[in-house]
């Protein structure tokens, strides 16, 4: 009786395992695992709000910095930047892992300059967490612009 009750958790298991599996290849149009483009970026509200967070994430980071910094003493040359200003969410991809990873180029604003930055955010709806994982310059500055603006 054991054996069969064994048996029938395990294809069980494997059965839910092979749904969720499938559910998500169909919901992400894509293999589990593989980042995908997301086309409607600017339009998006999804996207521009985690653009938004990962900007904010920053700030609170560089305020942080700087306050542990007033403890110390600052060199010369010791320059951490000034703060950014969200303008929005240029590029986006998306991908399937023990949540949603998503890879975002967003334009912003830093001491009154625009620049681009790159953005890696991971998002757990079912636990209601959003993570920012990087955030730093974009090295496809000119590759944006360069399509953007002709």
């Amino acid at each position: 009786m054991a054996i069969i009750r064994s048996q029938t958790v395990t294809l069980a298991t494997i059965t839910v395992t092979l749904l969720i599996s499938l559910h998500l290849c169909v919901c992400y149009r894509g293999k589990v695992g593989a980042k995908t483009e997301i086309s409607d970026v600017k339009t998006n509200e999804e996207v521009q709000e985690l653009g938004r967070f990962s900007v904010e994430e920053y700030n609170r980071s560089l305020r942080r910095q700087r306050r542990q910094r007033q403890y110390k003493t600052m060199s010369i040359g010791d320059n951490i930047g000034g703060e950014l200003r969200f303008m929005e969410v240029v590029e986006a991809q998306r991908q399937v892992v023990s949540g949603l990873k998503y890879y975002l180029t967003i334009s912003a604003t830093q001491n009154g300059v625009s620049k681009m930055f790159e953005s890696e955010v991971v998002v757990k709806p079912w636990v209601r967490s959003k993570e920012l994982l990087n955030f730093g310059p974009s090295n496809s500055t000119s590759q944006y612009l360069s399509s953007c603006c002709n």
